[in-house]
């Protein structure tokens, strides 16, 4: 019984070591993320340092149902969150939807396999709000919205090289049923 219990503390504190000692994390956890940019803002503002400036792909996840056939996928820069002018113009279309439907959308982020689990939930948590941020600065009403990060855990490419990252740094629109 001891054993246990001992054996238990101890998980428990390697838990708390290992959580502590990713930065990121601790940050999200206590809510000091800064919020996304106004769409308008980041325009103005000139990019920081990229480490790639990858185009978006042109393979789309496989069609689902057909609410969601017109609803598209939105692309990321590598550890980046901000929405590309390019996929400004993807929101806009998928605002249309919005516009003929009434239904709810879960806005899906996801990342690439580098990094950490930890970090790679806070990034996909991050371009999901950043993509609701947009549509509701759209006129989306923030209720149809709910966001998600799947972080790594959902690649849509399962290679292991830039081609496949970029596929798999994206928001995934989903049709919620009403």
């Amino acid at each position: 019984m001891l054993v246990r219990r001992i054996g238990l503390a101890v998980m428990v504190v390697a838990l708390g070591v290992a959580l502590a000692a990713c930065g990121c994390f601790q940050q999200a956890m206590r809510g000091e993320q800064a919020p996304p940019p106004a769409p308008e803002q980041k325009a103005a503002a000139a990019p920081e340092e990229r480490h790639e400036a990858a185009p978006a792909p042109e393979a789309q996840a496989a069609p689902a149902p057909e609410a969601a056939i017109e609803l598209s996928d939105i692309y990321f820069d590598f550890d980046k969150y901000d929405i590309r002018p390019g996929d400004a113009e993807v929101l806009k279309k998928n605002y249309e939807w919005f516009s003929s439907q009434t239904g709810r959308v879960r806005i899906e982020g996801n990342c690439d396999e580098r990094g950490t689990v930890e970090y790679n939930l806070v990034l996909g948590q991050k371009r999901a709000d950043a993509a609701k941020h947009y549509l509701v600065g759209l006129g989306v009403a923030q209720g149809r919205l709910e966001t998600i990060s799947y972080g790594k855990e959902k690649p849509l490419d399962p290679g292991h090289d830039e081609a496949a990252w970029a596929k798999n740094r994206r928001d995934h629109f989903t049709p919620l049923e009403k």
